[in-house]
């Protein structure tokens, strides 16, 4: 695994290789970005939608956080950090697609559905509790179909029920709510598998998720 040094290492090729041999597109970036698609996914080290997607700089903008959250639309006083990258992607960006992608083995939704953290202070796992209790309502529905069974098909149940969660929430925003009423934006549901690597796209319709 690598540390800064390393990393400092991987800076130098890309300013070999990426930086100088695509001189021109970073000419072009420095004067602004374009990206026509929003992806809000999870802080895990082990997805990466850039290279889920292999993307280029400038083709998509990206939130990540634990669980790939959206909270719901809220005015009360506080730092709404999701809000406000939502707010710059869809009102000044203006992006036409928002792509929600939870991930496999997510120990975010993972807590979320132990309750393993629920009651800790902040700073020894508090954060993350009160984040994850934006699933809650989700874990209701696993639970419902599941009971105590916590084994991998209720992780993975969970783990898209976030998804879900995170869609419903992105729609109680006016802006995205008139947006994707006027056909200007789509919003979409993704599922990666870390086992596989295999992308699942959801049909919110019947609700499943299924290879793309």
């Amino acid at each position: 695994m690598t540390d800064f040094n390393g990393m400092l290492a991987g800076y130098r090729r890309f300013r070999e290789t990426g930086w100088a041999q695509q001189r021109e597109r970073w000419d072009e970036l420095s004067e602004g970005q374009n990206p026509k698609v929003m992806v809000i996914a999870c802080s895990d080290s082990r997805v990466d939608p850039t290279q889920i997607f292999d993307t280029s700089p400038g083709e998509i903008f990206v939130v990540r956080n634990v669980a790939a959250l959206v909270p719901p639309f809220e005015t009360n006083p506080g730092h709404h950090g999701v809000s406000a990258a939502l707010e710059f992607a869809v009102q000044v960006l203006k992006v036409g697609e928002i792509v929600v992608m939870g991930h496999g083995k997510c120990g975010g939704c993972k807590a979320a559905l132990s309750q393993e953290l629920k009651d800790a202070p902040p700073g020894e796992g508090g954060f993350i509790a009160n984040w994850i209790d934006l699933l809650d309502g989700a874990r209701e529905k696993v639970v419902a179909e599941y009971g105590d069974d916590r084994g991998r098909d209720a992780h993975r149940a969970m783990e898209q029920e976030g998804v879900k969660v995170s869609l419903d929430n992105l729609r109680t925003f006016p802006c995205v709510r008139s947006k994707e009423r006027n056909g200007s934006l789509k919003l979409v549901g993704a599922f990666f598998a870390i086992a596989d690597g295999q992308l699942h796209v959801l049909d919110e319709q019947s609700g499943a998720f299924s290879p793309a």
